[in-house]
């Protein structure tokens, strides 16, 4: 659900003001990808359950975006592409002994996740521009809303946490 509504403020809200601001900006891309925030943070707290997690609402958003696209197998790859890398990255991470999952006796690496993060957007994009065959502006742009949308989620976490804090 995080995910759809992720989606739904990058396409519905933030999207409309980028092409406000930036009339001129070629690419369909979000120059802010809240859901980019989702996933990594889906696969930070839950591993490779992540998976099951986030494929209903990727399939859901895709649907939406594509329509019966949906069910192309650039689209098909792209969905795999979206719940799959970021968990792989944390497990090749913890393989060769640098485990960054949650535990209660350790607090968290914020600073790892982000770079976590900020790595994943480079595959992500880089898999997903493959997978659809689109130009190199087009990475530019994933690469930037994923790491842009995943510092402003993260950042609006904080926030929001540490007001619910200060209120109990």
């Amino acid at each position: 659900m995080a995910y759809v509504v992720a989606s739904f403020l990058t396409f519905e809200v933030l999207m409309p003001l980028q092409n406000v601001f930036f009339p001129e900006y070629p690419s369909r891309a979000s120059l802010l990808f809240l859901p980019h925030g989702v996933r990594v943070l889906s696969a930070w707290l839950l591993g490779w359950r992540s998976i099951f997690a986030l494929l209903p609402g990727v399939f859901l958003v895709f649907a939406f975006l594509g329509g019966a696209d949906v069910f192309l197998p650039s689209r098909l790859l792209a969905i795999a592409i979206a719940v799959t890398t970021v968990p792989a990255v944390f497990y090749l991470f913890k393989w060769v002994g640098w485990d960054l999952f949650p535990r209660a006796d350790r607090n968290p690496c914020w600073s790892c996740v982000m770079g976590v993060g900020i790595i994943t957007s480079f595959l992500v994009s880089g898999l997903t521009n493959m997978a659809f065959g689109s130009a190199r502006a087009e990475y530019v742009a994933f690469l930037i809303g994923d790491i842009s949308g995943l510092f402003f989620l993260m950042l609006g976490l904080y926030f929001t946490l540490r007001l619910i804090d200060s209120r109990s």
